[in-house]
């Protein structure tokens, strides 16, 4: 990407906290950036995620000030190319086929919080869970995830028991092998058949898109 410079990352590594003013946006090529909303309380939810299919703060291209609302944490190890806002902004305004690219991205991210509000609110969490693990599956090469179980808390907004009860459901159902913060998913169509019916073909393909 014309006036990027690349970039690598490892699990755990903070790209902005709520409140921080967005300086420079990451188009990511491999790996998963999560957006994180945190409460006063401390408890946390992923509300979004981004992986080679996207990047950070679309929004950088049109507005003239960008602040995050969430913590943006990488979730697996990856790399990127990283842009300044000021000069994606002047790319974009030069270049109509960046910003059609850009906002399609946009639109459809905005479409995939809305339905999770729904999704948050309405589903169990063994559904969630699938879910979640099907949209990583598809931002990674390879089958298996190392998580913790308090991290997949914090990324789910759930108990740690709940969050081991659904794991326990879907390695029971053949879909995964969990044991010691480490995830493997053996069966993608088991995991899909449990995942509600927020994880959808149009979810994949946009995470495929790269």
């Amino acid at each position: 990407m014309l006036a990027s410079t690349p970039f690598d990352f490892g699990v755990g590594h903070i790209f902005l906290e709520p409140g921080d003013t967005v300086e420079h946006v990451y188009f990511v090529t491999k790996g998963i950036i999560s957006a994180v909303a945190a409460m006063a309380d401390g408890r946390t939810v992923e509300v979004f995620m981004v992986g080679r299919e996207g990047v950070t703060h679309p929004s950088a291209t049109a507005a003239p000030a960008v602040t995050s609302y969430s913590r943006h944490a990488a979730q697996a190890d990856g790399h990127c190319r990283r842009i300044e806002v000021s000069r994606l902004r002047a790319l974009a305004s030069e270049r109509e086929g960046l910003r059609a690219v850009v906002a399609a991205y946009a639109s459809g991210l905005q479409a995939e919080l809305e339905q999770s509000g729904a999704c948050n609110a309405l589903h169990r969490a063994e559904q969630r869970f699938a879910k979640w693990l099907l949209r990583c599956h598809d931002r990674i090469d390879g089958d298996t995830l190392n998580l913790t179980q308090e991290y997949l808390a914090s990324m789910l907004g759930s108990q740690r028991t709940t969050v081991n009860e659904a794991a326990q459901a879907l390695q029971k159902a053949g879909a995964i092998t969990y044991s010691r913060g480490r995830i493997t998913i053996v069966d993608r169509a088991a995991l899909e058949r449990v995942a509600c019916e927020c994880y959808n073909g149009r979810m994949r393909e946009l995470a495929l898109t790269a």
